[in-house]
């Protein structure tokens, strides 16, 4: 056999020999992306089921675990993609939905006497669409169109402000208390509404809520 030949058959060899390397870093590869995609879905089942969240509370949350955490086996640029490949097959599933986190979280601070500006801040705050946002806030006037006075009087209650304080003392915090529902984002007319309760008529409504 010839030099020449024998050089073209190492030659043959060598390729033959890089191309299988090259496939194996490929599955190996491969097999590593699936394991990461594996472990975030079980994260983000976990973290679903303690918090309901938003499919952006739920982002966060996964970039935060792995971009401080150091996986060799998956390039940091690709965690990003792969945390969206979840979070797409989640939302198919039905695991998180943004419209049902909309609409049950808004009832949820309605609860705690929230105001409208206050759900709409804190729904926008999440990363919730504001297709889905308004929708909640419109359904929320159409239940009921003077929510916010009763959320109002629900706040009053909790911080023990307005209508709740001792009758000498109202005139002493007047200021202070609208300060706190202005800060609340209730605006000035129902604030005001709602300190010129008597104590009777607030007793009324509070034993109705």
């Amino acid at each position: 056999m010839s030099i020449v030949k024998k050089v073209e058959i190492c030659s043959v060899i060598s390729k033959c020999i890089i191309l299988q390397q090259l496939m194996i870093h490929i599955k190996n590869k491969k097999k590593n992306l699936e394991a990461t995609v594996e472990e975030m879905r079980n994260f983000s089942f976990a973290y679903i089921e303690k918090y309901a969240p938003s499919k952006q509370q739920l982002k966060t949350y996964l970039l935060k675990k792995y971009l401080k955490t150091n996986i060799t086996s998956v390039n940091k640029s690709n965690i990003s993609d792969l945390i969206n490949v979840v979070l797409e097959d989640l939302e198919k599933t039905k695991f998180i939905n943004d419209k049902f986190y909309s609409n049950s979280k808004a009832k949820s601070l309605i609860q705690r006497g929230s105001s409208i500006n206050k759900i709409r801040s804190y729904l926008l705050s999440k990363g919730i669409n504001r297709q889905y946002v308004l929708k909640t806030i419109d359904e929320i006037k159409a239940n009921n169109e003077d929510q916010d006075f009763f959320s109002a009087i629900k706040l009053c209650k909790k911080k023990r402000i307005g209508p709740a304080r001792d009758e000498n003392n109202r005139p002493l915090f007047y200021k202070k208390d609208m300060g706190i529902l202005a800060r609340s984002g209730f605006d000035f007319d129902t604030s005001k509404r709602v300190m010129s309760l008597e104590k009777n008529e607030y007793l009324k409504i509070i034993n109705l809520l």
